[in-house]
């Protein structure tokens, strides 16, 4: 399953250095100018999770795959993208595609840095993104309920239901709150996913802060942890600088410089951890001789369907699973001593797959 998580905000407030770090790679230029990134940069990496190197030791595992995420590094907005000013409509079209939205907020000062309205403020800044985006729903939602009505007319029973959520989020938004604030019934979630909205995609604030602050934050992300919890949003402190320093140390000199700065861990593993608790995604793992591997699913996955994210035939084919928890695993040594203890359970199609569980598919091809 592919996760895509949008890196967005103003222009130089640190989104391509925070993308270059992310994906170990100067792919995406930092300059200080706006729209260096004219093109989105998109980037894979792996979502950090030590079990899946306790549960290699314990099977003998010759390789270890992790589980993937994929990051775009987004063009910056400005003030009047949804009129189309600076990249606005190729902005718009971009954030269409991907998941979420990692909203990179400048919370430092740099006098060689420059701000594209002049000042420091990214309480500002994220309200001004908002906006943009709310302006171009209402517009986009307007031409789509005018192209519906011949539909309707013709009792077409998904244009009708188009038309009612459509106007669940016109309501929200002429409220002045985003569509992610609608409640949806679960059985339009899919068809709430279809009309890509821009304010209904989920987002986590990314404060970039001064390397002096990495550790605790300071006043401005303090501000944006205030908004972020009114809004029922998460939020992550970072240090752009710091994290594209550590991207090019070998990992013994990174994990001093780490110690050095007062931080337990990298702030990238902590905001790729947000992003994946964002989506709602959890991990399952499978085990063997040959690999050790981390799958991602959306929480409540069901077993045959987390089958079908390994290839299609075992989610067709499903007989059953083989499912031992995580600490049952590591406890008691791998599958041979969970299932002389009674911890290997059989489950089938109704099973809904839990985060660690460690499983074995059985199918007909």
């Amino acid at each position: 399953m592919g996760f895509r998580m949008g890196i967005v905000g103003l222009p130089n407030v640190g989104k391509s250095t925070l993308f270059n770090a992310l994906t170990r790679t100067a792919a995406a230029q930092a300059a200080n100018f706006p729209f260096c990134t004219i093109e989105p940069n998109v980037g894979e990496v792996a979502v950090p999770d030590a079990r899946l190197q306790k549960i290699s030791a314990i099977a003998g595992s010759k390789a270890v795959i992790p589980a993937r995420m994929t990051f775009v590094d987004i063009a910056g907005l400005v003030r009047g993208a949804s009129k189309g000013e600076g990249l606005g409509n190729q902005f718009l079209a971009n954030i269409r595609e991907v998941d979420a939205i990692a909203h990179v907020l400048r919370c430092f000062e740099d006098g060689d840095v420059t701000h594209v309205e002049g000042r420091i403020d990214p309480i500002a800044d994220a309200e001004t993104i908002e906006t943009e985006l709310m302006i171009a729903d209402l517009e986009s939602i307007e031409r789509r309920l005018k192209n519906l009505e011949r539909r309707i007319r013709g009792g077409d029973k998904e244009a009708v239901a188009q038309d009612r959520l459509l106007r669940l989020a016109l309501d929200a938004l002429e409220k002045g709150r985003p569509a992610r604030t609608v409640t949806v019934a679960a059985e339009d979630r899919g068809l709430w996913r279809q009309l890509q909205l821009l304010t209904a995609k989920p987002v986590l604030y990314v404060c970039n802060v001064e390397e002096a602050a990495a550790a605790s934050g300071n006043a401005q992300s303090d501000r944006v942890a205030e908004m972020a919890a009114g809004q029922g949003a998460a939020h992550v402190v970072i240090s752009a600088r710091i994290e594209e320093e550590l991207a090019q140390l070998p990992p013994e000199e990174a994990a001093m410089f780490l110690e050095e700065m007062g931080l337990a861990e990298p702030g990238l593993d902590r905001l790729i951890r947000a992003g994946y608790d964002l989506l709602g995604l959890q991990t399952y793992f499978t085990a063997g001789p040959k690999e050790a591997r981390a799958w991602t699913i959306a929480r409540g996955t069901l077993a045959p369907q987390a089958a079908g994210v390994i290839h299609g035939d075992f989610e067709r084919g499903f007989i059953r699973a083989e499912t031992i928890a995580y600490d049952d695993y590591v406890a008691l040594g791998g599958e041979a001593g969970a299932r002389e203890a009674g911890k290997l359970r059989v489950e089938g199609k109704t099973y809904e797959v839990k985060d660690g569980d460690v499983l074995h598919f059985l199918f007909n091809a």
